[in-house]
C-alpha cells in the first residue's frame, strides 16, 4: 500500500504537494495531518470535498509498503506515527529542505534547494505531461507564492518562477491565490498576538534587532507561525522568536527578515528544524524561563558579521592632485571605468572630481584646467568600519557616489555605487561574505577538489603561500588555467600566484624562510621563485593593464585582484582561488567564468577586448578546440567586428600565439575556425588557396598524431611548416614566413622546407624508391620539414613515404661507431656512410643480427683502405 504523507501544521506548499504527488503516484492515499495552519484551514473549508483525503486515524498501518513525503524529509515532523509504521517501509521523499541527521534513508525522490517543495514535483509533473486542471494549478500556485514569500525570499530560484508560470499557464487563479495566501487570525489567536506584543525584550546584537516574545498559557492554540510572521511584520525586528507554552510543552517559532540571520543554530539546538528565515520546534517539561535564557545565549550565532566598509571597498585608490588638468583626468576615467577620482593634497582627501564634473567642463573648454577649480569640497568620508546600510544612507542623502574610506588618517580604500550595488546582489569581492540569491552559489568552496586532484606536495606549497602572505598583510590567489582546469577535472600542476601587493617581495621573502631560487622582472614586479623540491611558483603583482591605442603592449600599475581578474582574455580564465587561511580554497569569480564553463562558452570581459589585444580571437580558437567550447554570441559577434585589427600585431607576438595553437590544439580544426573569421586574409599580404590547404594541414596533423602516438617527439617548430602550407609556398610566401621565425630551429626548418620544394621531383619517383633508397636519399632531412612537404601530395597515396618516417624515427640502431672500431675500421668520414648503409638495411629487414649487418658492410665497404 502506498500513502502519502507530509508535516504536521502543513501549509499550502505541503498541501500543493500532497496533492502533486497524488498524480504521480495515483494509487497512493493521501493522509491528511491532524494540525493545519488557518490559512490551509480556510481553503480546506470551501475546498475540501474536491480532494480525497484519508485521516491519520483511518491508516492500516501494518499495510504500509511504501511512504511518500513530501516538504519533509524526516518523519518526526509528522503526526507521532514513527512508532506505528513496518519496519521494512519503503521511503520516496520530495523536498526543499535540506536534510539532516533526522533525514530518512529514501530509494526515490528528489531533495533540491528550491524556494518550495511544489516547485520539484511540477517539474515531474512536466516531465510526464501530466494534466493539471485549474483547480490544482491555483492549489499549486499557493504553494510557490506562501513558501517563497511571494518570490521575495532569499531561497527563490528560478525554478520557482518557471513552476509559477507553468501554473499559470494551467490556468492558476491569482485572485483565490491572493485571498487564501495569508488568512485573518482568530480570536483566540489575536489574544495570544496581543499577548506576545505586551511580554517581549528585544535584543540588539551587531545592529539587528531580535525580539524574544514570550507567554504561558494552559490551552492550546493553534497556527503559532502566523502569529509569529504578523509579529515580524508590527514590529519592524530582523527576527523574532516566539516562545509559548501551552500545557505541558513549550512552542518555540521563529521568523527572520534580514539576510544576516539564520534561525536554524537556535531552533535546532531543541531539536527543531525548518529553513533559514522559518523554523520550529517543541519541547515538553521544561521551564519557560530557561528555555528563553537558552535562546538568548545561543543567539549570537545566528548573525553573521555585518558587511562593511573593509569588505566591499576598492583598494589601492588611484587619486589625482589639485593641479592636476581636466583633460589628464578624463583620459584617466575612460583608461580606468572609473566615475570619479578623490583629490588629493599633501595625503589628505581635499576634494572628490566626478566624470559628470569633467564633462561639464569639457563642454566649455576647460580641457587646460586644474581639477581644483571643479572638485567638490569637503567630501563626506567613512570610515573601515562603516556598516553598508549606513554607507548607502549616506549615498542616498547626500546625493554621492564615492565614499573615500580614511582609516588612521590614511586613504586606504574608495566605496562606489557599484561596490554598494554588489554588495546588495550577493557579490562581494575582498571577504568570505556571500549572500546566495540563486541555486547556483556565488561562492564555491574548492578545497576538497583541490586536495582531489592536485599532489600533495604542490596542495602544502599553495597552503604554504597563503600562509606567508598572510604574515606580510597581502593575499594570495591561485589563478587562471590552473582554476579553470580543476573545475573542469582536468591536470595542471602550474602555479600561476596573484598576490594583493608586491609580488617581488613576497617571492624574495619565500626565497629567504624557504630557500630556493629567485628570478625577477622588475617591469611588471613578477618573480619566479623555484622551491627547493624543485616546483615552479610564477608570483605576479595584482595590476591592472590599460593600452595606449589597440594592439599596443599594455602599460601596467598594480592594482587589486578584481582589476588584475579583469584584463585577462575570457572570463573562464577570470578565476581565481583564495589561498589566504581564513578563506582557503574559495573560489573568486567576478565575471560567471563559472557558468561560461558549465556553458561550455568563451565570453570576453568586456567589448573592446579584441580591439586593445587582437591576439585573444588567436587564442579564443585554440580554446574553442581545446575544450570543444564555442564563442558566446556576443563574442562571436565582437570578434567577427574586430578582425581587422590583426593587421596591427607585430609577427613576433603573433608568432607566439601560432605557435601554441599549432602544437598544442586541433591544427586543422583550428584552421577551418581561422577561416570562418577570414583571419587568414590578415596574417598573410601573399595569396592563399584556403582549400587545398586545408587538406595538406589535415594531412599533417593526422600523421602529426600518429608520430605522437607512437611517442615519437615533434618538435614545435612544426608550427611554422603548417604556416607555410597555409600559402601557395612560392619566394614571396617564404620571404614573408620568415617574419614569423622567433628562434633559429624554425628558420632552419623553413629553410629546409623551401629547399624541398624547389626539388622538382616527381611524386611517381619518390613512390617508387625502395625504403632503402628513401632513406638513402631524406636521412639527413629533420621530420618535421619533411612530413610537411610529404603533406602537399595529397592527390596520391603517400602512406609509404609517411610509414617510411614512422620506420625511421622508432628505429632502434644495432650498431654504432664503436661497433665498427671493433670490427677492425679505422674511424673515417666514412663511418657516416657505414652507419646510414646499416640504417637502410635495418629499415628494409627488420630482423637483420648484428652479425649480419657488419658482414653487409664488410662487402659493401671491402675496398676501403682504412681496413
Amino acid at each position: 500500500m502506498q500513502t502519502i504523507f507530509s508535516h504536521s501544521n502543513l501549509d499550502f506548499d505541503g498541501l500543493a504537494s500532497l496533492i502533486a504527488a497524488k498524480k504521480l503516484y495515483p494509487e497512493a492515499d493521501i493522509i491528511l495531518p491532524t494540525k493545519v495552519a488557518p490559512e490551509v484551514n480556510h481553503f480546506l473549508a470551501i475546498y475540501k470535498d474536491t480532494f480525497t483525503f484519508k485521516q491519520i486515524s483511518e491508516v492500516p498501518w501494518g499495510k504500509i509498503s511504501e511512504l511518500i513525503l513530501v516538504d519533509t524529509n524526516s518523519i518526526n515532523r509528522l503526526d507521532d506515527i514513527a512508532d506505528k509504521l513496518p519496519p521494512d517501509v519503503t521511503y520516496h521523499v520530495y523536498d526543499h529542505h535540506p536534510q539532516t541527521e533526522e533525514t530518512v534513508s529514501y530509494t526515490e525522490g528528489k531533495i533540491d534547494h528550491v524556494g518550495a517543495t511544489i516547485t520539484l514535483l511540477t517539474e515531474l509533473i512536466q516531465q510526464q505531461e501530466l494534466s493539471v486542471s485549474p483547480l490544482e494549478a491555483t492549489l499549486f500556485g499557493l504553494g510557490v507564492y506562501s513558501d517563497t514569500g511571494a518570490f521575495t525570499y532569499d531561497n527563490t530560484t528560478s525554478r520557482d518562477l518557471a513552476a509559477a508560470a507553468f501554473h499559470l499557464e494551467q490556468g492558476a487563479n491569482l485572485r483565490v491565490i491572493e485571498q487564501f495566501r495569508d488568512a485573518p487570525l482568530t480570536e483566540d489567536q489575536l489574544s495570544l498576538f496581543h499577548q506576545l506584543v505586551d511580554h517581549n525584550d528585544l535584543i540588539s546584537i551587531d545592529g539587528t534587532d531580535i525580539i524574544i516574545a514570550s507567554h504561558s498559557q494552559k490551552s492550546y492554540t493553534g497556527h503559532l507561525s502566523v502569529i509569529t510572521r504578523k509579529l515580524l511584520q508590527v514590529t519592524g525586528a530582523d527576527a523574532v522568536y516566539s516562545v509559548v507554552t501551552m500545557g505541558n510543552k513549550t512552542f518555540i517559532t521563529a521568523r527572520a527578515d534580514n539576510d544576516r540571520i539564520n534561525v536554524l543554530p537556535v531552533i535546532r539546538h531543541f531539536n527543531g528544524g525548518g529553513h533559514e528565515k522559518a523554523a520550529s520546534a517543541s519541547i515538553n517539561g521544561k521551564n519557560l524561563t530557561a528555555i528563553i535564557t537558552e535562546i538568548r545565549e545561543h543567539l549570537p550565532a545566528t548573525v553573521e558579521d555585518a558587511m562593511t566598509a573593509k569588505h566591499i571597498m576598492s583598494s589601492p585608490v588611484r587619486v589625482v592632485a589639485p593641479e592636476t588638468t581636466i583633460e589628464t583626468v578624463s583620459k584617466m576615467l575612460y583608461r580606468y571605468g572609473h566615475t570619479g577620482f578623490p583629490v588629493v593634497e599633501d595625503k589628505k582627501v581635499i576634494g572628490i572630481i566626478s566624470r559628470r564634473d569633467v564633462d561639464k567642463a569639457l563642454h566649455h573648454d576647460l580641457g587646460h584646467a586644474p581639477v581644483k577649480g571643479y572638485m567638490s569640497h569637503s567630501p563626506i568620508t567613512i570610515d573601515l568600519h562603516e556598516k553598508i546600510s549606513t554607507i548607502r544612507e549616506f549615498m542616498i542623502e547626500e546625493h554621492v557616489g564615492r565614499l573615500p574610506v580614511i582609516h588612521k588618517d590614511q586613504l586606504i580604500g574608495i566605496v562606489s555605487r557599484t561596490d554598494i550595488i554588489q554588495a546588495m546582489h550577493g557579490i562581494n569581492k575582498n571577504s568570505g561574505h556571500s549572500i546566495q540569491h540563486t541555486s547556483v552559489p556565488l561562492k564555491r568552496q574548492l578545497t576538497q577538489t583541490m586536495k582531489k586532484q592536485l599532489p600533495s606536495t604542490i596542495y602544502s606549497v599553495l597552503k604554504l603561500l597563503g600562509k606567508e602572505a598572510g604574515r606580510l598583510s597581502m593575499r594570495a590567489y591561485l589563478i587562471g588555467g590552473t582554476v579553470r582546469d580543476l573545475l573542469l577535472n582536468r591536470r595542471n600542476e602550474d602555479m600561476d600566484i596573484v598576490v594583493e601587493g608586491d609580488g617581488i617581495d613576497f617571492a624574495l621573502h619565500m626565497q629567504e624562510h624557504y630557500g630556493g631560487h629567485v628570478r625577477t622582472h622588475e617591469t611588471f614586479r613578477t618573480a619566479t621563485w623555484k622551491h627547493p623540491n624543485g616546483y615552479k611558483v610564477d608570483l605576479t603583482s595584482a595590476r591592472t593593464e590599460y593600452y595606449d591605442f589597440p594592439a599596443a603592449l599594455p602599460n601596467v600599475e598594480l592594482s587589486t585582484i578584481k582589476e588584475d581578474l579583469f584584463r585577462r582574455d575570457f572570463t573562464i580564465n577570470a578565476m581565481a582561488i583564495c589561498l589566504h587561511e581564513e578563506a582557503f580554497g574559495e573560489l573568486l569569480d567576478h565575471f560567471n567564468g563559472l557558468k561560461d564553463l558549465q556553458k561550455q562558452q568563451l565570453r570576453v570581459l568586456y567589448n573592446l577586448s579584441f580591439v586593445e589585444d587582437p591576439t585573444r580571437l588567436l587564442r579564443a580558437i585554440r580554446f574553442e578546440s581545446r575544450f570543444n567550447f564555442r564563442l558566446s554570441k556576443n563574442t562571436e559577434r565582437l570578434a567577427h567586428e574586430s578582425v581587422t585589427h590583426i593587421h596591427s600585431v607585430s609577427k613576433p607576438r603573433l608568432a607566439s600565439e601560432l605557435i601554441r595553437l599549432f602544437n598544442e590544439e586541433d591544427p586543422f580544426v583550428c584552421v577551418m575556425r581561422m577561416d570562418t573569421f577570414s583571419l587568414l586574409n590578415y596574417l598573410f599580404q601573399s595569396p592563399l588557396d584556403t582549400n587545398l590547404s586545408a587538406k595538406h594541414i589535415k594531412t599533417l596533423a593526422g600523421w602529426q598524431v600518429v608520430l605522437r602516438d607512437k611517442s615519437v617527439a615533434v618538435h614545435s617548430s612544426i608550427w611554422i611548416c603548417y604556416m607555410a602550407l597555409l600559402t601557395t609556398m612560392n619566394k614571396e610566401s617564404f620571404d614573408e614566413l620568415y617574419d614569423f621565425c622567433l628562434t633559429k630551429e624554425d628558420i632552419k626548418t623553413l629553410d629546409t622546407l623551401q629547399s624541398l620544394t624547389k626539388q622538382k621531383i616527381d611524386l611517381e619517383y619518390l613512390l617508387n624508391l625502395s625504403l632503402m633508397d628513401l632513406h638513402m636519399t631524406f636521412a639527413h632531412i629533420n621530420k618535421e620539414p619533411l612530413i610537411a612537404w610529404f603533406s602537399i601530395f595529397t592527390e596520391k597515396n603517400t602512406t609509404k613515404l609517411f610509414n617510411y618516417i614512422l620506420k625511421r624515427e622508432t628505429l632502434r640502431r644495432t650498431i654504432d661507431g664503436e661497433d665498427l672500431k671493433r670490427a677492425g675500421y679505422n674511424p673515417s668520414p666514412l663511418f657516416k656512410d657505414m652507419l646510414l648503409y646499416s640504417e637502410s638495411l635495418e629499415l628494409t629487414s627488420p630482423h637483420i643480427s648484428r652479425e649480419e649487418l657488419l658482414k653487409a658492410i664488410h662487402t659493401k665497404y671491402s675496398v676501403n683502405e682504412n681496413l
